[in-house]
Parts: structure tokens; C-alpha cells; sequence
């Protein structure tokens, strides 16, 4: 529905609390505000002594609420300032002199404005709707269940601000107790529409006024007929912070091919002495068949690996793409000035001995020079970067040279080395792996720009501390998720946002809790752990992407049967609901102790003819949109007999045009092992001794294909 708003008013009504020197606004203050957006409120007045409450109370039908205005007082129930259910004379003015007691012996010097006097609202869902500045994604909406309980239960999920319609109706369903919403054991469901519009307009509100801090509405009270705000807060920020350097799509992606596709790099801190960072970088560009320019930098050196080697950037004749520092921290700003008059759009800094230890002036003078000139900078405190595709290994580690679809990147050194020993330990092909350390300059949001666009990367997989423009990432995600997946592991599940929180809705958004629900808007694959970052990378270009919901499991086991069954509904798929011609032409084929249904359970000691014919029924039938095979090791069927026939069976199908997503879990003896990898380097992505991985694989390739709007 259209609602028109006041921004005039509000914008007046806030310079007028901050030429005050106040953050926090009266309850009629924000009553005025949510008038002016539109924002549902019970009538209400304020009474300045007894007998106006009174009056006003006798306006209202049935009984009234009263309420401290104080701005001194936030919290109005814990100075006893609030009073409910009031009727009559009597009642009002004798709870209006308790509240004005209890609130002076409270806060004696507390200044107080009056009595709110509000109509009381019928019994309905008590759920809260708010608004909350987080320091990585900025103005996050949020709702969940109200009232006294909200900080217990913590049924709460946000989005980033503005809303749309569609995503403030979702917001309804993605917390635990949304049923209630929709009415529980004979109850009328809420109105959905109205409590809707009221996130979206909380939405509005501080996207059109970025000082505002924190918005609460707790509790709404939502009724079949509609949802009304009995407690608006409202603070303001201390200060509104600078925003962030941003860069067009456009400077990114010319920028970022520079840096992975360049045709010319130079090594400033090159050396010939074996265990320099600057010899193994040399030796890793040279030895990993870099096609383009090499330029050695080192004023004591004439040559180096066989190299001219140069005094100075300056003295390089030609263009250069990418400038990568092996020189101590120290050294770094005045070799980066000369970098940046020689016109060098990137340089990746491997040196440590900046922000991470402390030294956060030197890294804010390099980022300032870096600015000056217009240098991109990648680092510092990194392991370098792979470019496969170039045969560019521009890092101090061992080189990496298995081509392939997978982008990864990592903001830990360490880490980055896990990822480099399961690339080599997996066969795993990957275009790219690029450290970003401490991030003074480039970031995710400039990565993922270019690998949505990199015509060698299929799959973008990214292990984050933080991130420093989450609206950025956000941006760079949702052009990018319509193309290719993108999996993320972000580190640092701590609730440091909520410390110094004025409100319900701030003391709830601690950082996991919003990172968690702003991927998932994004479209973003979440992952668990590293080594299920890993895994979804590996697996998911292997996978096609699904047509439809059903999903069926095959097994020689029965065992392995329920646990697929549960561990495909933990992870947000369907098991399919057999027909009865389906499961008629399952049955042909398995003998008469064995199972059709879902799981089909076609018994352990089937012969490969068994196996062969479920998998390729299974395959060919339109219904079914990915299969799950549970292989269980006999010497009827050995691991690699059913290996390679359900390879075979799989490639068959594909060829006619029957491609669906399969993945496989196999139990046995260690033969399981060659049978997976097998599997694996054929299109199947199947695990050895886990019921658990190859379906989480599956249902992170079904979240993309919903995120990217390829499954309804």
C-alpha cells in the first residue's frame, strides 16, 4: 500500500533534539515521527498534570496506558514509569502521582515532560519490529517475536535497509515462530499485510536519515484486523561516519584484470639469495611459466635468476601492470610513491608489519599515497596471489599450476595455506587464489566483481574475519549470484554489536546474527566450517544445477537410507513423494525383502545389474530432479564395479539430455576411497564414509539455484 511521508517534519523535529545535545527522543517526539512515515500508533496525548490525563483517558474507549516522557528516561518500566490498564478517575490520577514518584526517586535530577496517556491496545502477537546501524552492513532492519521475552528467545532475522514489499513479507517467514503468525491451534492469523508495512516503512525511515541510530517498535501488537506500534524508540547517532572510498563497476573490473591478467610484473625486493621472500617470488614467476615481462627491482643487483635487474621502478622502460612488494614494512611508502609515478595501477604487498601489529599510521600513509596516485592496493600481510590461467605464481609459497573453475580467497595467511594444501591433496582446478590479508584497499567486493565477470571461474569461495563495506559485498553478490555461486566462511561468531546497544533490536543484532540473515539476502552460500567451504567449491561446477524440488535417494542399505533422509531435510530439501506407476517400475527391479518408497532400498546384496537399472530409472523419470546414492561395500558389488557402472550409467544419460545433480555416499573398506575419487573426476560427487557431506553439497547447489532464480 502507498504511504505518503513528511520528510520536512521529521528532518525539523531532529535538528531540534540535536541542537538539545540529545540522542534519544520522547515518546511523543517519536510518535510525531512515526505519524510522519506512516508508522501505525494507538492514539495518544500528553498530560501535563493529572487532571489532563484524565481528560484525555476519557477520549479514548476502554482502558489506557500511562507512561513517563522523560528524556532522562529510557527505560520506562525499569523507573516504574509505566502503568497499564487503567479505568476511570481514580485509577488515572492515582497512577499518574505514582509514576511521577517513582520516576523522581529514579533519577531525582531527571527532567519530566508529562504523561503519555495512550489507548490501550486489544490482546494480539506481541512481535517487534526495528531498525539498528551495524558497523559493517549499516541501516539492517529487523523483526521477530516482542514483548518481554525478546532477548531470551532472540527469534529475531534482518535485512538490509531499504526493504521491498516482497522482502518485508518474507521477513515474516523466516523466523522460527513464524506459524504463529499465520494462526496456531484455532487462531486467527495476524494481518500479515500491515505488520509488513511496518518494517517497510521502520525501512524507510532510516534510509532517508542516516543519523538516526536505532529504531524500536516493541512491541507491535499484531491482530487479525492490524499491527499497531505501542512503544516507539528512537535514537540518534553520536556522529554519522565518513563514508568509504567507492569505486565504479567500471574502475574495479579495469583495475582487477590488470591485477590477474597482467602482461608485465615487477618484484620490488627481488633477490638472488636462496630464503628471501623476494628470491622465492622470482622464482615462482619464472620457474611457473609467467608468459609476460618480469622486472627484478633491487639497487644492489644487476641481474637476478637471469634477470636485468633495475635500480629504482622508475628506471623500467615500458608499462607495468602489477608492482609486488619483498621489502620490509619500512620501506614500503617511499618505493609506493614511485610506483605510483610510474603509473602502476596495482601493488600487492606481501610485507607484514602494519595494522595487525599495531601500526595502523603506517598503513593509513600507504593508503593515502596508494589514493594520490590511484594505485590499487592488494595487502599488506599476505602470501601473494595465483593467477592459474596466466601461469602466474606471484607468492613467496609453493606454486600451484591445476587449472580450473574454483576462485578462492582468503583473509588469513594460514588459512590460505589450508587452502592450498586441499587444492593440491583434491586435484581441485582452480582459476585463482588470492590473499587479502589486511585489507587497506582491495577487498572481496573488488574480487568478486571480477570473478563474476572471468570468463575461467565457475565458483567463488571466500573466507572472511569481517568485511569493510558489507553494502559493497552485498552489491558485488547479487550481480554476481545470477551467474555463479558464491560460498562464503565467515570467521568470528561473537555478539560484540550488541555491547553498547540503547534498544531491544540493537542489544539483539550481534554481528553473526546479522552477517548470518545479509548473506542469505545476498545470496550468498554460507558455509559451516573450511573444510565445507572447500567442498562446496569443489563440488558444486561438478554439479548441474537442478530442475525441481524432488529429490530420491537409491541405497544398498537401510541404514544409510535414514540417514540421507534426514540429513536431505536438514539442509532445506524434499524427499519426493513416490507415484504409485513410479514406484511400480522401482519394484521391477528389486527383489521382494527390498523397499521402493523413498529411500528405494534396494538391499545390499544386489548384483551391479541392480544398482545399473535404479540409477538410470532414476535418472530418465522427468519427476525426479536429483538422485542420492548409498552405496554399501559387498564383494556381490564391489566399490569400484559400482564406481564405474554408475559413471557410466550417469554419462550415458547425460548424452540423451538427462542431466541431474548426483552425489553419492559410500560405506566400506578403504577401496571406498578410489571409487569416490573416481566418482568425483566423472560428475558424481560422492564421499566415502559421511552420509552427511555429499547432501550438504547437494543443498548448497540447491540454495544457489533458488538464489539465483533457476528454482522457484
Amino acid at each position: 500500500m502507498a504511504q505518503s511521508t513528511d520528510r520536512e517534519a521529521v528532518r525539523a523535529l531532529l535538528d531540534e533534539v540535536r541542537a538539545e545535545g540529545r540522542t534519544s527522543l520522547t515518546a511523543p517526539e517519536a510518535k510525531r515521527i512515526a505519524d510522519a512515515y506512516g508508522i501505525a500508533v494507538p492514539g495518544e496525548e500528553l498530560a501535563g498534570d493529572a487532571d489532563a490525563a484524565v481528560a484525555y483517558a476519557a477520549a479514548f474507549d476502554g482502558p489506557v496506558v500511562l507512561k513517563i516522557v522523560s528524556p532522562d528516561i529510557l527505560h520506562k518500566t525499569d523507573a516504574g514509569g509505566v502503568e497499564v490498564g487503567l479505568k476511570g478517575e481514580d485509577e488515572i490520577r492515582a497512577a499518574y502521582d505514582r509514576i511521577i514518584a517513582n520516576a523522581r526517586a529514579y533519577n531525582a535530577d531527571a527532567r519530566i515532560e508529562g504523561i503519555q496517556v495512550q489507548q490501550m491496545l486489544p490482546p494480539g502477537q506481541e512481535v517487534i519490529v526495528g531498525a539498528v546501524t551495524d558497523p559493517t552492513f549499516g541501516k539492517v532492519v529487523a523483526f521477530g517475536l516482542g514483548g518481554v521475552l525478546v532477548e531470551v528467545l532472540k527469534d529475531i532475522t534482518f535485512r538490509l535497509a531499504p526493504v521491498t514489499a516482497d522482502e518485508a513479507a518474507g521477513m515474516l517467514d523466516s523466523i522460527g515462530a513464524a506459524e504463529i503468525l499465520r494462526g496456531v491451534r484455532g487462531g486467527a492469523a495476524v494481518d500479515r499485510e500491515a505488520l509488513a508495512e511496518q518494517i517497510r516503512r521502520v525501512s524507510d525511515l532510516v534510509t532517508d536519515f542516516p543519523e538516526i541510530a536505532e529504531v524500536d517498535l516493541n512491541p507491535v501488537i499484531a491482530t487479525p484486523e492490524a499491527a499497531l506500534a505501542a512503544d516507539v524508540r528512537i535514537i540518534l547517532a553520536e556522529s554519522v561516519p565518513e563514508p568509504r572510498r567507492r569505486y565504479t563497476r567500471e574502475e574495479i573490473l579495469a583495475s582487477m584484470n590488470r591485477l590477474m591478467k597482467p602482461r608485465s610484473v615487477a618484484v620490488i625486493g627481488a633477490s638472488n639469495e636462496d630464503g628471501k621472500i623476494g628470491n622465492s617470488v622470482m622464482k615462482n614467476l619464472v620457474n611457473g611459466g609467467f608468459a609476460g615481462d618480469i622486472y627484478p627491482v633491487n639497487p644492489k643487483a644487476d641481474d637476478i635468476l637471469g634477470r636485468k635487474a633495475y635500480k629504482t621502478v622508475g628506471e623500467i622502460p615500458g608499462e607495468v601492470d602489477v608492482a609486488v612488494f619483498a621489502i620490509p614494512a619500512k620501506f614500503v611508502a617511499g618505493a609506493l610513491e614511485e610506483v605510483g609515478r610510474k603509473h602502476i595501477p596495482n601493488a600487492v604487498l606481501i610485507p607484514s608489519g602494519f595494522a595487525e601489529t599495531g601500526e595502523h599510521e603506517l598503513q593509513q600513509k600507504i593508503v593515502d599515497i596508494a589514493a594520490e596516485h590511484n594505485v590499487r592496493v592488494l595487502g599488506p600481510n599476505i602470501y601473494g596471489y595465483y593467477s592459474t590461467w596466466q601461469d602466474l605464481c606471484a607468492t613467496f609459497c609453493t606454486p600451484y599450476d591445476v587449472k580450473g573453475p574454483v576462485a578462492l580467497t582468503s583473509q588469513s595467511g594460514g588459512i590460505g595455506m589450508a587452502i592450498l594444501g586441499f587444492a593440491r591433496t583434491t586435484k581441485t582446478g582452480v582459476s585463482a587464489i588470492v590473499g587479502l590479508g589486511n585489507k587497506s584497499d582491495v577487498d572481496e567486493d573488488d574480487l568478486l566483481t571480477y570473478f563474476g565477470e572471468d570468463e575461467n571461474t565457475q565458483c567463488i569461495a571466500m573466507h572472511l574475519e569481517d568485511l569493510k563495506d558489507g553494502r559493497a559485498f552485498v552489491e558485488a553478490a547479487r550481480a554476481t549470484v545470477p551467474k555463479k555461486p558464491v560460498v562464503v566462511l565467515k570467521a568470528g561468531r561473537t555478539a560484540a554489536g550488541a555491547k553498547a546497544a540503547g534498544s531491544h533490536t540493537g542489544a539483539l543484532a550481534g554481528d553473526d546474527a546479522v552477517y548470518d540473515d545479509i548473506l542469505r539476502q545476498a545470496g550468498v552460500i554460507r558455509a559451516p566450517g573450511l573444510n565445507e567451504m572447500l567442498e562446496y567449491a569443489r563440488a558444486l561446477p561438478v554439479l548441474p544445477t537442478p530442475q525441481g524440488d524432488n529429490v530420491v535417494i537409491i541405497t544398498g542399505a537401510g541404514g544409510s537410507g535414514v540417514l540421507l533422509s534426514d540429513a536431505i531435510v536438514d539442509n532445506g530439501m524434499k524427499l519426493m513423494e513416490i507415484p504409485p506407476d513410479l514406484d511400480e517400475a522401482f519394484m521391477a527391479y528389486i527383489p521382494p525383502f527390498g523397499a521402493a518408497g523413498n529411500p528405494i532400498d534396494i538391499t545390499g546384496g544386489e548384483p551391479p545389474s541392480t544398482y545399473e537399472a535404479t540409477i538410470r530409472l532414476g535418472l530418465t523419470d522427468p519427476r525426479i530432479h536429483a538422485l542420492v546414492l548409498g552405496y554399501w561395500h559387498t564383494i556381490v558389488t564391489p566399490p569400484m564395479v559400482f564406481a564405474e557402472l554408475a559413471a557410466r550409467v550417469v554419462a550415458e544419460e547425460r548424452a540423451k539430455g538427462n542431466v541431474k545433480p548426483v552425489v553419492a555416499s559410500l560405506a566400506g573398506d578403504t577401496e571406498v576411497e578410489e571409487a569416490c575419487a573416481y566418482l568425483f573426476e566423472r560428475g558424481v560427487v560422492a564421499y566415502p564414509y559421511t552420509t552427511e557431506k555429499p547432501v550438504a553439497v547437494l543443498g548448497a547447489k540447491y540454495r544457489w539455484a533458488r538464489a539465483a532464480g533457476l528454482l522457484t
